[in-house]
């Protein structure tokens, strides 16, 4: 097929979708903008309740289960959302088209959220299921529509990213905010429900801008177009052996089983390996050290069977993918355990004056961000209503619910004398500080002070391992029954957040530089494996936040989380000039 009609295969029926542009970007960017906002509204909405509804004790409307147990399940749940996805990839890529995957993953999570609405067991874990599967169809799929609608722009596409990750950010800042305020003053499964009506709405604005958007993510399955693609993916100088496909094997059954026996055993339902057990190491553990050198030696016995340079940038990646693990077990601490130590030992009462400046700075950092987004809503609408008059209806009614909700927030804690801040807030604090910073971090990469990728990991690492510090201090020596103050936690969440600028967007990029085209869907799915991994470390670790706190202090935990990045991050320095080296002038 030739590039023309590629490009006319993009384009589709609508010639107005490269036209029509707002703010200097495509108007169909702002589609996509709104799509993942409302997506992630609804997720991080749902993940900021999930520990403290699991956790809450049965007089709160809670689980009761100990930070442990939730810790297992949030762990599995979390990895499972890292690797479906790959999967969803797979399939949007072969069968389905991009467009057609974000709609039915979005179906699927529009109906895990409203499962999750139901006060019963059985609703919930169906809803957290769909979730999962969801995810896997939308996730994947709204970058790779994405690209192809700046395919023949790559000059905007920097720009149109950036936009489109302050839509995550949006979207993740004002769905912990409401869904947790609605959760804790009205009940848990109002904050659940609220997650599922925007994900129910966003998907309606998506599918109802179909004529905007003209063939952009839908599956070209013409044969010579088959026949392109076919040999393109075709690895004919490193095939899988059949060896390799076993290992694969082998590796996944033991990765999932261990996933869903760690929740069922410390649930005590069932252990799937207690047959295993040895006196010094529980079998689960036993069988994923057995997984992990398998998965080593898969690897490395791949990468080897390439060229010199070829093969020792991969090794570059892996080194990197390695210490992403450290980054993310510890930066994850904020779903889990900082979730916990926020509603149980953060002093967060405030009265009089302290209150009504509190409440001055909310109200600010919850309306100034609202009114520009309402903005760019109505720039949209200007610009595309004779397109998609009805996509830009449920937009409306979207804001309107979202101001009418913040409204009633404000409304509701100015009305009040003495107040506590709501656990849920404080997560919002990672999604405010990237907005507010993320534009001067990136000016530092432009700059001749950009560091190289190893140094970025190391700085990365320690500015985590700080804000940990900061808490740990704050926590050091209290007696028992004392709140922390809530500053600490605050700078906790800002370091921690500069760390996350630092490393989070350099990891993908670096892979699909040093990366043969062959070989990138491989090592993609690594990649992904290693975020995976580390969610679920992450939250078994987070899990024993009570253990040691009543074992040895609340100060030791965080500790624990200042000495293990800290460590990671000087290492990672250490190991620069070998991974530039290994890298062969790749920037």
């Amino acid at each position: 097929m030739s590039q023309a009609s590629n490009a006319a295969f993009s384009e589709g029926a609508s010639t107005d979708f490269y036209k029509s542009t707002i703010l200097g970007q495509r108007s169909g960017l702002f589609v996509l903008f709104f799509t993942e906002m409302w997506e992630r509204f609804s997720f991080y909405g749902m993940r900021v309740l999930l520990i403290q509804f699991l956790t809450a004790t049965v007089l709160k409307g809670g689980w009761a289960w100990s930070a442990e147990q939730a810790g297992a399940l949030y762990g599995t749940y979390a990895m499972m959302l890292y690797l479906t996805p790959i999967l969803g990839g797979i399939i949007a890529d072969k069968y389905i088209g991009s467009r057609q995957a974000v709609i039915i993953g979005a179906i699927i999570m529009t109906i895990g959220h409203g499962a999750m609405a139901f006060d019963t067991p059985t609703m919930f874990f169906i809803g957290l299921v769909c979730l999962v599967i969801g995810t896997g169809f939308f996730k994947p799929n709204m970058p790779s529509i994405l690209g192809e609608m700046y395919k023949d722009l790559p000059e905007k596409k920097d720009g149109a990213y950036t936009i489109f990750y302050m839509g995550v950010n949006a979207g993740a800042f004002f769905g912990m905010m409401l869904c947790g305020y609605i959760a804790e003053t009205q009940g848990w499964h109002w904050g659940f429900g609220l997650a599922g009506i925007f994900m129910f709405l966003g998907t309606l604005q998506f599918v109802f801008a179909k004529p905007l958007m003209g063939n952009l993510g839908v599956l070209n399955k013409s044969k010579e177009h088959k026949e392109i693609k076919s040999l393109e993916e075709s690895d004919t100088r490193n095939p899988f052996t059949s060896l390799d496909y076993l290992l694969i094997a082998i590796i996944s059954v033991i990765g999932f089983l261990y996933a869903f026996n760690d929740p069922l055993s410390k649930n005590g339902i069932v252990d799937m390996f207690s047959a295993l057990d040895l006196p010094f190491l529980r079998g689960q553990y036993l069988m994923i050290i057995i997984a992990l050198i398998l998965f080593i030696y898969l690897i490395i016995s791949r990468i080897l069977r390439y060229d010199k340079v070829v093969r020792d940038r991969m090794f570059a990646v892996v080194f990197l993918g390695f210490f992403l693990i450290f980054f993310f077990m510890s930066f994850e601490q904020g779903a889990t355990s900082l979730v916990l130590v926020a509603r149980d030992n953060i002093d967060r009462s405030l009265t009089g004056g302290t209150l009504t400046i509190f409440n001055v700075l909310n109200a600010l950092l919850t309306v100034v961000p609202l009114a520009l987004i309402s903005y760019v809503l109505i720039k949209l609408a200007q610009a595309t209503w004779k397109k998609i008059a009805l996509s830009n209806v449920i937009l409306i009614i979207c804001f309107a619910l979202i101001w009418g909700a913040v409204i009633w927030m404000l409304k509701n804690e100015f009305s009040k004398e003495t107040s506590e801040i709501k656990v849920s807030w404080f997560s919002t604090l990672n999604s405010f500080f990237i907005i507010a910073l993320a534009s001067t971090v990136s000016k530092l990469w432009e700059s001749k002070y950009n560091p190289s990728a190893a140094m970025k990991y190391g700085y990365g690492l320690i500015l985590v391992a700080i804000g940990y510090l900061i808490i740990g201090l704050g926590s050091w020596g209290i007696a028992e029954g004392v709140k922390i103050s809530m500053i600490f936690l605050v700078l906790t969440y800002l370091f921690h957040t500069l760390g996350e600028l630092f490393i989070s967007p350099v990891g993908l990029s670096y892979v699909s530089k040093l990366v043969p085209a062959r070989m990138l869907a491989f090592m993609f799915g690594i990649w992904y494996l290693a975020i995976a991994i580390a969610q679920k470390v992450a939250a078994v670790l987070g899990g024993q936040v009570e253990t040691i706190q009543q074992e040895y202090s609340l100060s030791h935990f965080f500790f624990l989380f200042t000495a293990i990045p800290a460590a990671a991050g000087l290492l990672v320095m250490v190991l620069n000039p070998i991974i530039k080296k290994l890298m062969h002038g790749i920037k």
